[in-house]
């Protein structure tokens, strides 16, 4: 009764070590086991400060922490499930990140080229079948019957009606020598040859004889077959014995002028069969052999032509006609020749490389190895030096390997000695060789542009875009036929719109900002010039 009386009356102390009792129990259980927990999570804290985190697809973003890919808005992954590994020259890659990259291999083999040289061309006359008409004797045109280009003449046409005073004298003297024909034989025959010689017929000649009088006028009667192309002469002119008249041709057969830049001339041959596609003729193609190689390249367009001969009944091929052609080269390749599939080259304008797999102890290996490379056909390459049988290369997904490579400081397609790592902080993108260095602080990101620039054809689309390509920096360049625009993306840090416009300009096309100099201007083909006569 004592005790309980006790504990009535100190209560407080008896709760509060108790208390401690309990407490005391619970931290000495739950102490040891606290202490690798924290020592865990200071590891995993450790391990995200120091770790790289990269996107699967876009190898070129960097982070020092987990998060979003700022392109494609993936989770990224730690490099280090990518199998990269910066202690060998190779980029090496797990099965893994080979999948999420799209990378695919091709065995190097030889054999034939999946298709022909593709390039374009145009129709033009057979040279050897333009004619001239001429006058056949001196007077004033008082009627042209060949009044209109593309008129189809033939030998014994009429052609102009031609007031001849010189023709009056000489009709005389042969009525004179046709009364004395039987005295002066030798004189009636010279006179009538001297008829003939400016193109009189004999049934003109006697017809004149029968009437007995002269004619003022004569008709001039075509001594050439073909369809006028163009017209010297207009009703009314003064016109000398030999003077040219029209400009005449036979359109069948015709000549395809097919377009041969430099580096498809070591692959062509005479004799290589050719298949012709006209736009205007839609579902129509036309097949020939090369008959002849120009042996001198343009110096402003740098293309030599190459000729072939083709059939034109009906004239449906008509000069300056527009066509694609495939050339199918019989010689080029060969059986020993390295192809690969274009996808596979990396083209630095300077070199050109691949990357070769390897089997390694820790995994799969790609190595830079520059190649030479021969002509482009269809979508293929012609290896001439670099690869060998058998090695087995990158065909897709190359840009993503190479993206690694240089992001760990390997030898790639712009650093061939390769270099210190890249290092990428929270977004900010890598910067492109060749910018200043206040713009390699900033963001890489394109701009786009559009410029009016003037051309008529498909072939000014080739040159406008060809030139602005050329340009360092620019990314894409399409230029729109219809409305005239061409469509640019181009680093700000590299070039800019003007520097595009320049370029342009400078292969013979007016735009907006600048104007083609004369003689580039007349360096155009016909169908390409758009400056009316007033403006030049």
């Amino acid at each position: 009764m004592k005790l309980i009386k006790w504990i009535r009356t100190h209560w407080v102390w008896v709760a509060l070590f108790a208390g401690g009792l309990v407490l005391g129990v619970l931290l000495g259980r739950s102490g040891p086991a606290a202490t690798p927990a924290t020592t865990s999570t200071s590891s995993a804290g450790t391990a995200d400060v120091q770790g790289i985190w990269t996107c699967a697809m876009h190898p070129q973003i960097r982070m020092d922490r987990p998060g979003k890919c700022p392109i494609c808005g993936m989770d990224l992954i730690p490099v280090g499930s990518m199998g990269a590994d910066t202690s060998t020259a190779g980029v090496h890659m797990s099965p893994r990140a080979m999948a999420l990259a799209d990378v695919r291999t091709t065995v190097v083999g030889g054999g034939t080229p999946g298709g022909g040289l593709r390039t374009t061309g145009r129709i033009d006359v057979d040279e050897r079948r333009l004619r001239t008409q001429l006058a056949q004797f001196p007077g004033r045109i008082e009627r042209l019957f060949v009044d209109v280009t593309g008129t189809h003449i033939a030998v014994g046409d009429p052609v102009a009606e031609v007031y001849a005073p010189d023709l009056v004298v000489a009709q005389q003297e042969l009525l004179r020598a046709a009364q004395d024909s039987t005295l002066a034989p030798g004189i009636y025959r010279a006179a009538k040859e001297k008829l003939r010689s400016w193109k009189l017929t004999d049934a003109q000649i006697l017809d004149l004889e029968r009437g007995g009088r002269p004619r003022e006028n004569f008709t001039i009667l075509a001594d050439v077959s073909g369809t006028v192309l163009k017209r010297l002469v207009v009703q009314g002119d003064q016109v000398m014995r030999g003077q040219p008249l029209l400009r005449v041709a036979a359109l069948d057969p015709i000549w395809a002028q097919v377009d041969l830049h430099e580096s498809d001339l070591s692959v062509v041959r005479v004799g290589d069969p050719v298949s012709i596609a006209v736009p205007a003729l839609p579902g129509s193609t036309f097949k020939g052999r090369i008959s002849f190689i120009d042996p001198l390249v343009d110096p402003r367009t740098r293309v030599a032509r190459a000729r072939v001969e083709l059939a034109n009944p009906g004239v449906r091929l008509m000069p300056d006609m527009y066509f694609n052609a495939t050339i199918t080269p019989t010689h080029a390749v060969g059986d020993t020749a390295i192809v690969v599939p274009a996808s596979a080259v990396l083209w630095t304008g300077v070199r050109s490389v691949v990357y070769v797999k390897h089997q390694a102890t820790d995994g799969l290996r790609f190595t830079l190895r520059e190649v030479v490379l021969g002509p482009m056909l269809d979508d293929t390459y012609v290896i001439r030096s670099g690869l060998q049988r058998g090695e087995e290369i990158a065909t897709n997904g190359v840009f993503s390997i190479d993206a690694a490579a240089q992001l760990q400081g390997l030898p790639s397609m712009m650093d061939p000695a390769g270099g210190a790592p890249v290092m990428h902080h929270h977004g900010s993108m890598e910067s492109m060789p060749g910018m200043s260095d206040k713009a390699k602080d900033k963001p890489v990101r394109s701009e786009h542009a559009q410029l009016k620039v003037i051309g008529n054809c498909d072939l000014c689309k080739e040159r406008i875009e060809k030139a602005a390509l050329s340009v360092t920096g620019v990314r894409s360049a399409v230029w729109d036929v219809d409305d005239s625009m061409l469509t640019t993306e181009f680093m700000p840090g590299m070039t800019t719109l003007r520097t595009i416009s320049k370029a342009v300009a400078g292969a013979g096309h007016d735009t907006e900002l600048d104007q083609a100099r004369e003689e580039d201007y007349e360096a155009l083909p016909e169908c390409c010039q758009y400056r009316s006569e007033s403006e030049q």
